[in-house]
């Protein structure tokens, strides 16, 4: 967990998510809610998270995250946390390291999806996609399914829905981590074919850069047409 502490003296332990600031604990992160599932060592627990519910534009996207316990260091663990809680940079940097000791699959949501279904029911669509994805990347079925929030789709395997499960289980932390920075990484694409909207920096979120150039340039393509304010322009 990136942290900046001054005059402080801090201690993290081991892969438990353990953090001691002047001897106060922390929560961070850990395995323990997977632990407390009771399953085999070897049992494929899999943590999800959405990002990109409440931008005016763009995608909805989902990240399925199987973290190998046995390749993944103290260092490592004690770094992933809730992304909201990092920065774009600190991100990057961990979903790379994330990459190379988990299995993933990511499952998106489009435009149409969203206006069509509602953006509830497109983020359930993105989370089926993701374990989709996840299952056939591993070949193997999900013992398990940590799911952030209080709703979850419709899967084979089961679940559990946790709310703030990614300030809780590390599974769901990694998938938030991974899921922000592949929706990031679209928006930021998207930006070279749509300059003007600001979308390299606001990823489609209604900031008052984004709605100035709504007024200037109008709705595109890539716009929720069934959110306000975006309606407004039909």
């Amino acid at each position: 967990m990136p942290l900046l502490i001054v005059g402080e003296c801090y201690q993290i332990t081991g892969l438990s998510g353990r953090l001691f600031v002047n001897n106060r604990e922390i929560d961070v992160p850990d395995f323990s809610l997977e632990d407390n599932l009771g399953l085999a060592p070897t049992a494929i627990i899999v943590g999800v998270d959405e990002v990109g519910r409440g931008p005016l534009a763009g995608p909805v996207t989902v990240a399925a995250v199987f973290l190998n316990r046995i390749k993944i260091t103290s260092d490592l663990s004690n770094k992933i946390d809730d992304s909201k809680k990092l920065s774009q940079k600190s991100r990057a940097i961990l979903c790379k390291k994330i990459r190379e000791v988990a299995d993933i699959g990511i499952g998106w949501a489009s435009i149409k999806e969203i206006d069509e279904f509602n953006i509830l029911e497109a983020t359930m669509l993105a989370m089926q996609r993701a374990v989709t994805s996840l299952s056939q990347e591993i070949a193997a079925d999900p013992d398990y399914i940590l799911i952030d929030g209080n709703k979850a789709p419709k899967l084979n395997f089961p679940s559990k829905t946790i709310v703030r499960g990614d300030e809780k289980s590390i599974s769901i932390a990694a998938a938030s981590i991974v899921a922000k920075s592949e929706r990031d990484a679209f928006m930021a694409s998207l930006s070279i074919l749509y300059p003007g909207y600001g979308w390299e920096k606001n990823f489609g979120y209604g900031t008052q850069q984004h709605l100035t150039a709504i007024e200037q340039h109008g709705i595109t393509s890539h716009h929720r047409r069934s959110f306000k304010p975006i309606s407004k322009y039909l």
